[in-house]
């Protein structure tokens, strides 16, 4: 029988800390995905996995229940996702980065099955053109369209996953949209 994350938070909150380990292997891999769409890093995204479950152990104190166990540390998932991305962004400005080698075949093992070489191309320029797009949304607009685009929450999950209104999310999410489509249309074409 399966416990739900409510039985678990109780368990690991009256001092049963392995209960914990069920809500980590429930939650890791969407925390995973979520991170990884926004770090666009597998190594980042491991490591903010690992940070965002380490945080949610030891803040499960501040943990009230009024949202589901999952949309919490989704919330804790985005602000450890936010301050790597910041972090970076300094970083970049003291230190360009060279290309990512790795983020390149990971792109490329993506692609269809015995893809036409025009089709290649193609996808290759148009993921080069999101990745570049994506990166210049602001940390709060990169989120909210992962967050919805990618992982497919809702307008009300997104706003409390960034602790802000549902009308910033779903704004967030619009910005993002039309910014993406701006840096998309000399491959994609106007949007109609």
């Amino acid at each position: 029988m399966e416990q739900s994350d409510a039985t678990a938070v109780a368990q690991v909150r009256a001092g049963n800390p392995d209960a914990f380990r069920v809500l980590v292997e429930r939650h890791s891999r969407h925390v995973f995905r979520l991170t990884f769409r926004m770090t666009g890093n597998e190594h980042d995204a491991e490591d903010m996995v690992q940070e965002t479950f380490l945080r949610a152990y030891r803040q499960l104190h501040r943990f009230d229940g009024r949202a589901s166990f999952g949309t919490w540390v989704y919330r804790i998932a985005t602000n450890c996702s936010l301050d790597l991305i910041r972090a970076r962004k300094r970083r970049e400005v003291q230190q360009p980065q060279v290309a990512d080698e790795e983020g390149k075949e990971m792109a490329a093992a993506a692609v269809a099955n015995d893809p036409t070489p025009e089709r290649l191309a193609y996808s290759g320029e148009l993921q080069e053109l999101l990745r570049a797009a994506l990166e210049q949304l602001s940390p709060m607009e990169r989120t909210a369209f992962v967050l919805r685009h990618y992982e497919g929450m809702c307008i009300e999950d997104i706003s409390r996953a960034l602790g802000v209104h549902a009308g910033a999310a779903k704004h967030s999410v619009f910005r993002a949209v039309q910014k993406l489509r701006r840096a998309l249309e000399p491959v994609m074409g106007p949007a109609k």
